[in-house]
């Protein structure tokens, strides 16, 4: 099993920014299965939305939603990933989660969720 522990959430005026963070920690052969990490968000009365992710070789993507605003970075030797948020908006407000799996559509464990309020 792999635990994803997330910080960073909070709230923030319109055009702020927040910057996320997750790290993993579990067994090291768990640890080595995760190869892709990255950020889904959930408002209220909205779908889950897939905000970016970052594979270990640093293979990219974002949501065309948070494109030039949202940065994902990653630190593989401690088994960490960021979300930069920059310019943020009030739709932008949800909670954030964190997760990893092995697959760039597969994410087998999922943080506890942060919140960001973005204030207008």
């Amino acid at each position: 099993q792999v635990q994803l522990t997330e910080s960073g959430g909070g709230l923030v005026q319109d055009g702020g920014s927040l910057r996320l963070s997750c790290a993993a920690s579990g067994s090291t052969l768990s640890i080595f299965s995760v190869n892709v990490m990255g950020w889904y968000r959930q408002a209220p009365g909205k779908e889950r939305e897939l905000v970016a992710r970052i594979s270990r070789s640093g293979r990219i993507y974002y949501a065309d939603s948070v494109k030039g605003r949202f940065t994902v970075s990653r630190v593989n030797a401690n088994h960490t990933v960021y979300l930069q948020m920059t310019s943020l908006k009030p739709e932008d407000a949800a909670v954030y989660y964190c997760v990893a799996g092995p697959l760039e559509h597969s994410f087998s464990y999922w943080g506890q969720g942060t919140q960001v309020t973005v204030s207008s």
